[in-house]
């Protein structure tokens, strides 16, 4: 890990904030502070682009998005896809396919006896719950009103393409699952953590960095002017490719490993401290 403040001589100009959400911009209650909203209305008055990169989907991100200012570029689903807030313009979409879903759930399944799965598709709109699903998911989970999932047969929820398939256990906790899933030694998909109650699969190498990539190439933004936030293991990849990583003091130990800097928690501001610290330097 580098010298966490960068000397004003070698300040890197920075044209694009990413930041994920849950732990990190956000409070633990799952606010936006007011400092927050203050650095991130600064940094986008001085022409730098700030990006929601989520385990989220659009349903998630509309509800902090007023609050944090986001109107434009998003990506959902650890770096599945690419969406402008206000057009609704998809950039991109990297589905994983339903051979390789099918593969995976039923080698898991036949490790862990009792796993539920969930799939994201349609943009990050529509969500296809196995039956027994909603009766262990919370409102939190997906920003979603469990109610209003439904349940069908498992075959169903692997039938098609999707930008995330969702693994849970209703007594096991996901880094178990996580475990389970690396040791069967698949391959054709990525795998990770954002801190939810579920483990998230991608298709072959999606990660936020991969998404980031992509959105910046559309924006003809560089690697080094890329300013990152993090805490998870999802953002282990975007804090390593940024070309400066930050991860708050309450993220967990890859996430501090991978970032250049640490600052403080998600509940003391830390992301804004570092906005607030990188205007001052440009």
């Amino acid at each position: 890990m580098s010298t966490p403040h960068l000397p004003e001589a070698t300040a890197p100009r920075i044209r694009l904030i990413a930041t994920d959400l849950d732990g990190t911009l956000l409070t633990s209650d799952a606010q936006v502070s007011t400092r927050t909203r203050a650095a991130l209305d600064a940094a986008r008055a001085a022409g730098i682009h700030v990006v929601p990169v989520t385990a989220r989907q659009p349903i998630g991100l509309r509800a902090v998005a007023a609050g944090a200012g986001f109107d434009a570029w998003a990506l959902c689903s650890n770096g599945s896809f690419g969406i402008h807030l206000t057009t609704n313009e998809m950039l991109f979409a990297d589905e994983l396919d339903s051979e390789t879903l099918r593969t995976v759930a039923e080698a898991l399944s036949a490790s862990i006896p009792g796993l539920l799965f969930a799939s994201v598709r349609d943009g990050g709109e529509g969500f296809v719950a196995q039956h027994g699903y909603a009766a262990i998911a919370d409102l939190n989970d997906h920003k979603r009103d469990p109610q209003t999932m439904g349940g069908v047969p498992l075959d169903q929820v692997l039938d098609a393409p999707t930008l995330k398939l969702v693994v849970r256990h209703p007594e096991l906790a996901p880094p178990l699952i996580y475990d389970a899933l690396q040791a069967l030694g698949l391959t054709g998909f990525a795998a990770t953590l954002s801190g939810a109650p579920f483990v998230e699969v991608m298709a072959e190498g999606v990660s936020k960095a991969t998404g980031l990539a992509q959105l910046c190439a559309h924006l003809g933004i560089a690697q080094h002017e890329v300013l990152a936030f993090g805490d998870a293991l999802n953002d282990v990849e975007m804090l390593r490719w940024a070309g400066h990583g930050v991860a708050v003091a309450n993220a967990e130990a890859a996430a501090k490993d991978a970032a250049d800097e640490i600052t403080a928690s998600n509940d003391d501001d830390g992301v804004a401290q570092v906005i607030e610290r990188m205007l001052r330097l440009t």
